[in-house]
């Protein structure tokens, strides 16, 4: 049996994380250079939450 999951754009914020943590400049290459790989001019939602989970 598979689980569905949502989209992150379709899930509802988590209270606990309504702040959010900035990304470092390292993280924000990292996402940039992933979108321009993909062929986007900056990095998206999806990008950004692969980014955070980078080390620092």
């Amino acid at each position: 049996m598979t689980t569905t999951h949502k989209p992150p754009w379709k899930r509802p914020s988590p209270a606990s994380a309504s702040e959010g943590t900035p990304l470092t400049d390292r993280q924000k290459a990292a996402a940039r250079q992933r979108a321009d790989e993909a062929g986007r001019r900056y990095p998206n939602l999806v990008d950004n939450m692969w980014a955070a989970r980078q080390p620092k």
